[in-house]
């Protein structure tokens, strides 16, 4: 990836509001914030869009139990859903409410344009309904009858409906993914969405009928624009369509929608072919990462086998789980979630080895030095260190490079932790107690140096993924965090002479009888 300034757009799925995230929800914004501070310190100038999904029908219901007005209500879950997010540190520039005004013209807008191209007709629409999605299946889209993302039996409807002329941009749509394979990623979901292509697009329904919470069809009031329709215009709306030029032309096309595999057909099939009618640039990538899974079996409040992000946060910290879920996995892939094994990664990778690495060697400066450490005498066991510290720079760029088909946290993670390994190894082949004894004082020096840079280090790159404990890493160690991966990478950007600060644990141990699982 290139270092240049430029302008990066990303954007995650927008919510739904009828239940508070959980831990899958949690995992596509916390991995969509670590590729945003990485793309920050890497010199890019970033727009990171979230936001809720209010025009629904689920949404409605949910607010007619709580005997309230829908806007009413959507307004004080979007108090909910920014509080757990900022509790989570994801640093988000925008967030939208589909039913704020301003969504409500680029709604119209994009619609009138997409009217004007011909593409919108009228027709009658008879098929299946899955009210949880808020999504029509074809009969080959059900497993055994059923919606493939709900288990439930989806309703029969029969409307006189809006159609889009979807299967006009069947050959387009093939062409662009042939001549962009960066459009859809990994590329597991870019084959998944060939095929559903090349079997044959049918015209979609795009507006609904004597539905009173919606944005009314510009040529027709009595339809409201379908609740997909509406909800993927929020990535224009967000930046400036039809409301500011200039912010639109500085940010659109977005760089990448990061998304969950189950909304690819409409981020990569019917989004891309409302662009194109509306004559508007497609997003460079959609990026589909996969699910976290509890004990091997997807969560939704529907299966009743939910678990919050809070109920870990709030007991453990943010950067704990941020660490767990993007630990195992590439972003594109599964992941599970077990309260056992969160444990066990806890005490091992963070309590042991991170907290144990700082802890050790500020122990160190403060009982040989009162914790002042300067440059010294150089010695061969230095070079190694050295040179895992810059693999560690350019591992983690690679990893986190998602145009190479896939956001391979688990890789950056995994180079971020060889480093600290190194750093204990370098300490126990170094051996400062033996140095201090036998009055090798410049050495001793030169060690404690080299060990603190090599931490300075490791709270760099580990800042995108764990916000808070780098903070804490460079608290400690008193000193200032870079600007950018440029300033902070070299190793010569440790001062020469320095006054560390006091050791403070970072992750106290769990205790087994302290878990719940």
């Amino acid at each position: 990836m290139s270092s240049k300034a430029a302008s990066f757009y990303l954007t995650t799925a927008i919510d739904y509001v009828n239940s508070i995230p959980h831990i899958g929800t949690a995992y596509e914004k916390i991995g969509a914030d670590v590729l945003a501070r990485f793309m920050r310190l890497s010199g890019h100038d970033v727009w990171f869009q979230m936001g809720n999904d209010e025009h629904s029908t689920n949404v409605l219901k949910s607010a007619r139990v709580q005997e309230q007005d829908p806007k009413a209500y959507c307004d004080g879950m979007r108090e909910k859903f920014t509080e757990i997010w900022k509790k989570l540190n994801i640093s988000y520039d925008g967030f939208i409410q589909t039913s704020e005004p301003r969504h409500h013209g680029a709604a119209k807008k994009l619609f009138e344009n997409i009217l004007a191209t011909g593409d919108i007709f009228a027709g009658e629409y008879e098929g299946w309904y899955c009210e949880s999605c808020e999504a029509y299946y074809t009969e080959k889209d059900l497993v055994e009858g059923h919606c493939p993302h709900h288990q439930a039996k989806p309703k029969w409807l029969k409307e006189k409906n809006f159609f889009f002329k979807l299967s006009k941009y069947q050959d387009a749509l093939l062409k662009h993914i042939e001549e962009n394979p960066e459009f859809i990623l990994p590329e597991i979901r870019r084959n998944e969405i060939v095929n559903l292509i090349k079997g044959g697009l049918e015209d979609i329904s795009v507006s609904r009928a004597g539905v009173e919470w919606g944005i009314p069809l510009p040529n027709d009031p009595k339809h409201v624009i379908y609740v997909w329709f509406d909800a993927l215009i929020n990535y224009l709306t967000a930046v400036g369509f039809g409301s500011d030029d200039a912010k639109f032309k500085k940010w659109w096309p977005a760089a990448v929608h990061v998304i969950g595999k189950d909304i690819t057909r409409f981020h990569c099939v019917i989004w891309p072919a409302m662009l194109m009618s509306a004559g508007l640039p497609l997003p460079k990538t959609v990026f589909g990462h996969g699910f976290v899974y509890l004990k091997g079996e997807k969560m939704s409040k529907s299966l009743g086998n939910v678990v919050t992000p809070m109920d870990v946060a709030d007991v453990y910290g943010a950067d704990a789980l941020r660490y767990y879920l993007l630990r195992s996995s590439s972003f594109g892939a599964d992941g599970n979630f077990t309260w056992d094994d969160f444990i066990k990664r806890y005490n091992s990778d963070l309590a042991n080895d991170l907290g144990n690495v700082l802890n050790r060697s500020l122990g160190m400066a403060k009982k040989y030095f009162d914790l002042k450490i300067t440059r010294g005498i150089e010695g061969p066991e230095d070079e190694s260190l050295i040179k895992q510290a810059g693999l560690t720079g350019k591992r983690v760029r690679q990893a986190m490079d998602f145009l190479q088909g896939d956001l391979n946290y688990h890789q950056a993670l995994e180079a971020i932790w060889e480093l600290i390994g190194a750093i204990d190894k370098y300490i126990d082949t170094t051996a400062p107690w033996t140095l201090k004894k036998s009055g090798q004082e410049e050495r001793l020096q030169q060690v404690l140096h080299n060990i603190f840079n090599a931490i300075r280090l490791v709270g760099l790159w580990l800042f995108p993924f764990m916000p808070e404990t780098c903070e804490k890493i460079y608290q400690q160690i008193q000193l200032t965090f870079p600007d950018s991966f440029e300033a902070g990478a070299p190793w010569t950007a440790m001062p020469a002479n320095h006054e560390l600060g006091e050791a403070s644990p970072l992750f106290p141990r769990i205790e087994i009888s302290d878990s719940s699982s």
